[in-house]
């Protein structure tokens, strides 16, 4: 078809701005989905994205507009997340467009992730269009959030579009402001095919489904293509279209979206990224693909049942299909047996992966106290990444262990500068620098331990500004640490399972939650448990849980003294043994919440 019909543009924003609704809206305007098959973000296709009303995966869609000048044009939108967790989504989005639609809600005005995916945006030279959305709403700032991105963004009052997807208020002129604005794909169908995988998922019947931007040249059923970087050849099954639904096609132009299958049975084989050629008119130019993104976050999941390693590695497998940020190796655990140490961008992308396997998979998960990667430099010159307790080597052999810091970029309502600062300090953080984004709203920048930031720090900036507060993190370097090795001993047993990597000055405060909150969590066995908290061989920390009673001189009725004596002696003998050879008993409710502490 005519490249000069074609747009792609991408949806980007804060987490809860209305991306997801203004997509719906643009699908319903257009006629894409009608009024009976609508359902609420409807391009949310998991049960968790819709629950939790946010945004997990990017997806795509094609629509068709007529617009003003009564030429029939083909949209191909992307709707992205918002998190900062999932901000590798929006990167592979951007990088399949021309344009992007930055939304900032109208009551809450230019946040973190605002800022993050404008300058991604910009880095990708797209073309932006500022929508100023939820103007119906009661509490809306018009004027005061017009005037923020004017200053803070370089935009004109005339290059936004003001709209309210909820209320279906300016949604035609946002259409017409994609057909003027965005630029048309370049690119030639009779050039050699270069396609670039941007996402794929795994479908029963048909295998792995591979969803692609085309750049140039013409994808057909039964041609047989190329993988660049993977050097693999395979033979088309079949190419089709998004609308919104999954519907074949005879064959996907240059500048188009869409997906094709090739029978592909391995989820390792697909690489995000990679460039689709043909084997007989090939490319000699791979297109530039993606940032290979390293995981920040680092636990062990295990699963409950040992009989099910396999399947949770199969389905781990067919997970990083649909998100290739997400990583894991195989690892043991005295506690947990075989299980996978697995890596994440974040604590709410941890969240969701388990979520994800257990509802998707049907399957039963342990997962260990988060870590963060540190490098840590040996006496003897050798310097290694230690990303799970038990990797740390003993404190004789360790000559420097340095953690990884963050630049942090705080927006919050002036009110609650001075507090917010205070929680910073107290993470270890130092300020950099603050700018005034309008009258009463203000970024600060703190340089932090990611240790500190990934736990809580998000929900305390949350709860001290009234939920004004937002928080987007870009990775610096790693800096020198004092760090020590904390574990946790059940009668005398190592729990590897609740060890972690602490900061030295907090080891004895934590030591002392964990072992407290431990002794209301575990309950009573049938012999005394001791639980400590220990640095090495010195014990910082102890509680104790008593055993549960059993009266053995109910049987006695009178007689002597000695007799009860007797038995009470034969009692205290048998505990000794159990709790010798016993094990105690955690309840699965014992790792959750030693995770939170």
């Amino acid at each position: 078809m005519d490249k000069a019909l074609i747009r792609n543009f991408c949806i980007i924003a804060h987490i809860d701005h209305g991306k997801s609704t203004l997509a719906d809206r643009l699908l319903l305007h257009t006629g894409a989905i009608d009024e009976r098959h609508f359902r609420n973000q409807l391009l949310d296709d998991m049960d968790l994205e819709r629950e939790r009303g946010i945004t997990i995966k990017s997806s795509a869609v094609r629509i068709n507009y007529t617009a003003s000048d009564n030429k029939e044009y083909v949209l191909n939108l992307i709707d992205t997340p918002g998190h900062v967790d999932f901000s590798y989504e929006v990167a592979k989005a951007l990088a399949a467009c021309e344009g992007a639609l930055l939304v900032v809600d109208a009551a809450q005005g230019i946040e973190a992730q605002t800022l993050a995916n404008f300058y991604l945006a910009k880095e990708q030279n797209l073309t932006i269009i500022p929508v100023i959305n939820k103007i119906d709403l009661n509490n809306a700032q018009i004027d005061r959030v017009t005037e923020q991105i004017c200053d803070v963004l370089n935009f004109e009052e005339k290059d936004i579009v003001f709209a309210s997807a909820k209320e279906g208020i300016g949604i035609k002129d946002v259409l017409e402001k994609i057909i003027s604005i965005i630029p048309p794909p370049k690119g030639n169908d009779d050039n050699p095919l270069q396609s670039l995988i941007f996402d794929s998922v795994f479908d029963i019947f048909k295998g792995v489904m591979i969803y692609i931007r085309n750049f140039n040249g013409v994808i057909k059923a039964n041609s047989e293509i190329k993988m660049l970087n993977a050097s693999k050849t395979y033979k088309v099954e079949e190419v089709g279209m998004f609308r919104p639904e999954r519907v074949k096609v005879s064959e996907i132009g240059a500048g188009e979206v869409g997906y094709f299958t090739a029978n592909m049975r391995d989820a390792k084989e697909v690489v995000i990224g990679d460039t689709v050629t043909n084997v007989e008119n090939p490319t000699t130019e791979a297109l530039p693909g993606y940032k290979k993104i390293k995981p920040l976050v680092f636990c062990g999941m295990y699963p409950v049942n040992a009989m099910d390693f396999t399947r949770l590695k199969d389905a781990m497998e067919k997970l990083t299909l649909n998100d290739s940020s997400f990583v894991f190796e195989p690892e043991s655990s005295q506690s947990f047996g075989y299980g996978f140490r697995c890596g994440f961008l974040g604590l709410l992308h941890m969240e969701i992966i388990q979520e994800r396997l257990e509802r998707e998979y049907d399957l039963n998960l342990m997962i260990t106290t988060p870590n963060v990667v540190y490098k840590v430099k040996k006496r003897n010159g050798e310097e290694i990444e230690v990303d799970n307790p038990a990797k740390l080597p003993p404190p004789n052999e360790i000559d420097e262990v340095k953690e990884p810091y963050i630049q942090a970029f705080i927006i919050i309502p002036v009110d609650s500068l001075e507090t917010t600062c205070e929680l910073a300090k107290e993470k270890r953080g130092t300020f950099i620098t603050q700018e005034f984004l309008g009258q009463d709203r203000i970024k600060i920048i703190f340089n932090l331990p990611l240790a500190e930031v990934i736990v809580d720090f998000y929900d305390k900036i949350k709860s001290i500004t009234r939920g004004y507060g937002s928080l987007d993190y870009e990775l610096l370097d790693y800096r020198p640490t004092k760090l020590v090795k904390l574990d946790i001993l059940l009668n005398g047993k190592l729990c590897d399972a609740f060890s972690c990597l602490i900061y030295k000055d907090k080891a004895q405060t934590k030591g002392r939650l964990l072992a407290t909150k431990l002794r209301e969590l575990i309950p009573r066995q049938l012999f005394e448990v001791n639980i400590q908290a220990a640095i090495g061989s010195q014990v910082i920390a102890a509680e104790r849980i008593r055993s549960v009673s059993k009266d053995v001189t109910a049987k006695c009725y009178g007689g002597d003294i000695t007799r009860k004596r007797k038995l009470w002696e034969k009692q205290k003998k048998g505990k000794k043994r159990l709790k010798q050879f016993g094990q105690v008993q955690i309840p699965q409710e014992a790792f959750l919440t030693v995770l939170k502490i």
